[in-house]
Formats: C-alpha cells, sequence, structure tokens
C-alpha cells in the first residue's frame, strides 16, 4: 500500500455528500459574495423556537445542568417520549422502551449500522430523503430503490413491496409525510404493507414519522406500528422535535421499538457520541410535555403556504406540481423544461441542470429531485415568509417564461 496515497473506508470512499447541503454550501458562497439569493432548498421550519423551549434551555444551563447523561437519554424525556407515543400514536410504551439520540439522523444510522450485515438489503421507495440510501451504504447494506411515481401519488405499493422483498431484505424504510414530495400514507395503504410484512417475518421496518404533525386538510396521521400491532415487534418508530417545533439545530431525535434493538442501538450510541446534549434535552422535555399550541398555528401557516405555492407554480410555464397533502415541500415536475436552453444560454438536460440554472441566473436555491431517487423534479421547501416565497416565485416564473418563449 501506497501510505502516501490518502485510503477511505471503501463504504465511505463510495458514499455521496448530501445533496441538500451541496446546495447549502452554494447559497452561503454566494451570500458571501454579496449576491442576494433565496433559498428554498433547507428541510427546516422558519420560525423561532417557541419562547418557553428557549427559557427550559437557559434554566438548564443556569441551573448546572451540563454534564454528562445517561447515554439512551434522561431519564424525564424519555418518559416524556414513552408518553408523548401513547397518547398521540396509541402505542402502548414505557420508558424503557425508548432511545433519545442526536438528532433523528442518528436514529437511523445507530439502527442500520446495528443490525445491516454485508448483502443485506434495504427497500427504499423513491422519492426518498437523500440520507437514506447513503446511510445504508455506510452500514454495508445495499439499497433497493423502488420508483413511486405521481401515478401511485409518490407511494409505495403492496404489490411492489411484495415483489421487491428477498431473502436478503433486512429493512423496509417508511417515510409519511415524506420528505421531498409531501405524500401521505393512509391507513388503508399502510394496513396493506402490513399484509406483505406480516407474510415475510425476516423484514424490519423503520417509520420515519418526523413529519407527523404537518399534516394538511384535516387528515389524521396513522403510523405502522399503530395500524398493525402484530407488527410491532419488528417496528422501529423514529420521530424528533426539529420540524415540530422548529428545533432543528438542537439536535434531539428519538424512538422506540422492539428492547433487542434498542439495547443494541444505544451500545453502538454508547461507543460514538455517549448521550445527546443534555440542554437539548432539557430543552426537548419542555417542547414535549409544555404547551402545544404553536404546533397548530404553525401548520396552519404551513397550509397556506402550500396552497400559494402549488397555485402559483401550476400557473408557471414548464412547471406542474401535485398538490402535496403534508410537510413543507412542493414537489414540481420540470420535465416540459429540459431540452431547453436556460436564459443564459444552458443546455438544460437534466433536473440538476434546472436547479443549478435557477440558482446561479434566477438567484433561487432549489433541491433536483434525482437527488431524492426520483426526476426530473424540483423540491421547493416553502418553509420561508410569504413575501420571501413570492418573491422566489416571480423570478422562478420569470425563468420560466424566458425558457419557454425563447425555446420554441
Amino acid at each position: 500500500m501506497n501510505m502516501n496515497t490518502p485510503v477511505l473506508n471503501k463504504y465511505l470512499a463510495s458514499a455521496r455528500p448530501s445533496a441538500t447541503y451541496k446546495v447549502m454550501d452554494r447559497v452561503a458562497a454566494l451570500r458571501a459574495a454579496d449576491v442576494e439569493v433565496i433559498s428554498l432548498c433547507a428541510g427546516e421550519p422558519d420560525f423561532d423556537t417557541p419562547l418557553h423551549i428557549r427559557a427550559a434551555a437557559m434554566a438548564a444551563i443556569n441551573n448546572g445542568h451540563t454534564r454528562y447523561t445517561q447515554v439512551a437519554g434522561l431519564k424525564a424525556l424519555r418518559e416524556a417520549v414513552a408518553d408523548k407515543f401513547r397518547r398521540e400514536n396509541g402505542l402502548n410504551v414505557q420508558w424503557t422502551d425508548t432511545l433519545v439520540c442526536s438528532g433523528g439522523k442518528q436514529v437511523i444510522f445507530n439502527a442500520l449500522a446495528a443490525t445491516l450485515n454485508e448483502g443485506d438489503e434495504v427497500i427504499i421507495p423513491a422519492p426518498y430523503w437523500v440520507s437514506y440510501p447513503e446511510i445504508v451504504q455506510l452500514c454495508g447494506g445495499k439499497s433497493i430503490v423502488l420508483p413511486c411515481g405521481p401515478g401511485s401519488g409518490f407511494k409505495l405499493t403492496a404489490a411492489q413491496l411484495a415483489a421487491a422483498i428477498t431473502p436478503q431484505t433486512r429493512w423496509l424504510i417508511l417515510n409519511s409525510p415524506s420528505n421531498p414530495s409531501g405524500a401521505v400514507y393512509q391507513r388503508a395503504e399502510l394496513q396493506a404493507l402490513a399484509e406483505v410484512l406480516l407474510a415475510n417475518p425476516q423484514v424490519l421496518v423503520l417509520s420515519d414519522d418526523i413529519y407527523e404533525h404537518l399534516l394538511f386538510d384535516g387528515q389524521v396521521f396513522h403510523t405502522l406500528a399503530q395500524v398493525e400491532a402484530r407488527l410491532q415487534p419488528r417496528i422501529l418508530t423514529m420521530n424528533g422535535v426539529s420540524k415540530s417545533y422548529a428545533m432543528t439545530g438542537w439536535r434531539i431525535g428519538y424512538a422506540t421499538g422492539p428492547r433487542w434493538l434498542l439495547d443494541a442501538m444505544e451500545k453502538l450510541q454508547g461507543q460514538q457520541t455517549s448521550g445527546a446534549c443534555s440542554i437539548s434535552q432539557h430543552a426537548a422535555l419542555a417542547a414535549l410535555t409544555g404547551p402545544q399550541d404553536f404546533i397548530s398555528r404553525s401548520r396552519g401557516v404551513f397550509e397556506n403556504r402550500r396552497d400559494m405555492m402549488v397555485r402559483l407554480l401550476n400557473e408557471m410555464p414548464g412547471l406542474s406540481c401535485i398538490k402535496p397533502t403534508g410537510a413543507f415541500y412542493a414537489f414540481a415536475c420540470c420535465e416540459a423544461l429540459l431540452g431547453k436552453r436556460s436564459p443564459a444560454g444552458k443546455l438544460l438536460q437534466t433536473d440538476e441542470d434546472v436547479a443549478i440554472a435557477l440558482l446561479t441566473e434566477a438567484s433561487v436555491a432549489v433541491v433536483h429531485g434525482s437527488a431524492f431517487g426520483l426526476g426530473p423534479y424540483l423540491r421547493i421547501a416553502y418553509a420561508l415568509d410569504d413575501a420571501s416565497l413570492r418573491k422566489a416565485c416571480a423570478a422562478i416564473r420569470t425563468f420560466c417564461n424566458t425558457v419557454m418563449a425563447t425555446n420554441g
């Protein structure tokens, strides 16, 4: 081995950086050069963390709660997590059936790292959150990506799932409401998937419910472990405070699932990060046990923005957008723009070309849908104030008008 040549872990060497963060880095570079950019790429609420949560964090600091916690999290927080799962999701769990991590991403990483061996397969419906297949790759597994287009509402069907399962299938990852499509699985759809899973006892399920409270049109949220109790011994249900309470930077995720899996995840976490930040845990405790009115208020704001964004996007030549029913993303098809040239003359061959041109020529940052496993789409986060959203849409409209008008 040539020691002058850096050698990386083989899984890391073939993993891709987060497409979302790559766009965010480009935005930061442009802003550093005094270019005004409207960013619709970040998946985080634009609201401040509620005051009582911030106050709890400051009180924790002032009261000296600044030391290590148990690896699995503060008992008081784990009790609050268990109460949340019982109260909101109908899951009969105790505090010992929970685990607190440094963000929802660590929940997923811990679960897959603790269970995947070489050759194990993980079924991932596309479009998917950008990190799912990369985490699978880093943990030595193989992603089985199943395209789920607009015909199924961007959702996995029972027939697709049944056809994809093999003896090597170890996990299925479900995300509802979905990042990036905003699709929401209804109870009957989850029950149909459950019937397939019941017939395949080797398959574990990771239910990513992080956007649970961002549900529109009066819908009721359902999670798979609630829909089919017989699957509970095989389901890891994960959530967190980031989206529901505008706490993305606090880095607190949590989960419930079978004890053997939680024990393995805790063991891994004990050799990795140990317990999550003590101050953030106290803040999360205040979020889960304090006033919950922020959730309904922010949901109402996002629903109004959803309606505005979908209307404006569908009025633009070259774009079309199905109305999402959850999360805070519009997933707009840009197929009609492909093969044409941007206002600056750039050939738009892919949705990534469209996204790059929007950033460099219209100063609006979005993320290309192919980064989420399904193109040609643009993921547009409407987690921004109305005036900025309208300004961004005006710039996108001008871009699209020019593309369509100058390309015949």
